[in-house]
């Protein structure tokens, strides 16, 4: 078994040995409104008191901007964990939040029929 603040709590046998909702501390809503798209970015700011080996791991992950998908994938929480935990970080100045930018409106129809009409080239 890992170390305290080795890596995720695995065991190879019985898997996460934290449950995703102790990690949050049984937190289900973050803070600030993050999309799986957002991109979060350290600032450089060391946060005050102890958060947590989650919380140092996210802070880690996020020294270029990086997404809140690509930061729970690398941590193997549930997205609405990661996004406690990244809000946590936005909360005490550890972390900029970004929402994701789309050049256009996702559900314009044109665009869908664009995409549409390329998957078919595709085929």
């Amino acid at each position: 078994m890992p170390a305290l603040g080795d890596g995720p709590w695995l065991d190879d046998a019985a898997g996460r040995l934290v449950r995703p909702f102790t990690v949050s501390n049984g937190r289900t809503r973050p803070s600030i409104a993050l999309d799986l798209m957002s991109q979060v970015m350290g600032t450089g700011v060391t946060p005050l008191g102890y958060l947590g080996p989650e919380h140092a791991q996210a802070l880690d992950l996020c020294r270029g901007p990086v997404s809140v998908a690509e930061i729970a994938a690398q941590l193997k929480l549930p997205a609405v964990v990661t996004k406690v935990l990244l809000s946590d970080l936005v909360d005490c100045g550890a972390l900029t939040a970004k929402p994701p930018a789309f050049p256009h409106n996702p559900t314009d129809r044109a665009l869908l029929e664009a995409v549409l009409d390329g998957l078919r080239r595709q085929l």
